[in-house]
């Protein structure tokens, strides 16, 4: 069994399991005031891809449970206008069947829980495939065969056997339970379920004799369930409004941690930023190259590094062990797609020139172009 994430129990209530991914910029959404033609892109992000297990829970307010062929599908095709499948083998219905039954001011919804057998609760017949349909309702009735053909079953150790499965799944023990003797138009059935029911009675159920077939015993049946839903209603708690809970971050928190890994002798940084700033790098580019190094260090990285120790030439790892961009460090790259002039310059690797110099150049550049102008004409 793997973790719940989410139960989804309320109306409208959503979950998200996998975050999409985000999308790329394109170099005009990264201009600035000192960057204003970039030549690069940040590339897309790709989505979260997990395994998720989607169980649907069949949402009722009684479930008849019982052996298979004791006569659940054709309760319920009496009780309701449900249509379920009826045959005389085991095992005919393969999916739940859900009916709405109208019981004076009452309405309610009833649910055919497919045929338990022993062991149904450690995943044999259909058992986990169908037991989980039960956990929602709010009352169970055993439906018992008084009239099954096997030799060496009787109505009241089919009780309980389906009690014991009941109870090794778990979860259930708060749920009232009435008795249903079904198949009383067959004389065999008569007879058991007179012989039964005193039993049955001693225990503390409340026991119904029916017959789906002939039609008998059915008001009152469905009279005493929708009184028990009703008062299982009543005592519902009232579902509290969704609760939005905030959790800001730590004020120490700088949103990346950066560790030694001995085994591979690297520098590991992992955080949300760094590892999506990677994967967003154009590492063919070298003004995105650039523009990574200065969002790095604006974040901290850099300094981290020094605080942990890292040296010029250690290697650093961006990411997972598995899926890691890992590099050679140099310190100080200050300032790197920032101080980008014209594409495909990049003044960090020029000296710096002082600004009566760079006046004198662009002078120069300008006569030798009008220059130039003069003795070819225009180009």
């Amino acid at each position: 069994q793997g973790n719940v994430l989410a139960d989804l129990v309320g109306e409208g209530t959503t979950y998200i399991a996998g975050q999409g991914g985000r999308g790329g910029l394109g170099n005009a959404a990264l201009a600035s005031a000192r960057r204003k033609a970039p030549g690069f892109a940040l590339l897309g992000v790709p989505g979260e891809s997990t395994d998720i297990v989607l169980e649907l829970k069949t949402v009722a307010d009684v479930a008849l449970v019982g052996y298979p062929s004791a006569g659940k599908s054709s309760l319920i095709s009496v009780l309701s206008a449900a249509k379920p499948k009826i045959a005389d083998y085991p095992f005919t219905t393969l999916v739940p069947n859900l009916g709405v039954v109208t019981a004076g001011a009452t309405v309610y919804t009833i649910a055919d829980v497919p045929g338990l057998i022993p062991g149904a609760s450690q995943g044999k017949g259909l058992g986990l495939e169908f037991l989980r349909h039960v956990e929602r309702c709010s009352v169970l009735v055993h439906v018992l065969d008084t009239a099954t053909l096997e030799s060496d079953r009787d109505p009241v150790s089919d009780l309980d056997i389906i009690e014991e499965e009941l109870k090794q799944y778990g979860g259930l023990d708060d749920r009232p339970r009435i008795v249903v003797l079904n198949k009383i138009d067959i004389p065999d059935g008569q007879d058991l379920a007179d012989m039964i029911r005193p039993d049955l009675e001693a225990r503390g159920y409340q026991v119904f004799e029916v017959s789906a077939v002939a039609r008998t015993g059915l008001k009152e049946l469905s009279f005493a369930l929708a009184g028990i839903v009703a008062e299982a209603r009543a005592a519902k708690p009232k579902e509290e409004a969704t609760r939005i809970v905030i959790r800001p971050k730590a004020v120490d928190d700088a949103g990346f941690t950066v560790t030694f890994d001995e085994a591979n002798e690297v520098y590991r940084v992992r955080g949300e930023k760094p590892e999506r700033w990677i994967r967003q790098t154009d590492f063919n580019n070298d003004e995105a190259v650039g523009y990574l190094a200065d969002r790095l260090n604006r974040l901290g990285v850099e300094d981290a590094l020094v605080k942990a120790g890292a040296r010029s030439g250690d290697g650093v790892a961006i990411g997972p062990e598995e899926n890691a961009v890992v590099f050679d460090w140099e310190p100080t790259m200050m300032a790197g797609a920032e101080m980008l002039g014209r594409r495909g310059e990049d003044h960090r690797l020029e000296a710096p020139r002082p600004a009566a110099q760079r006046r004198r150049d662009r002078d120069a550049e300008r006569d030798e172009a009008e220059q130039e102008f003069k003795e070819f004409g225009p180009f």
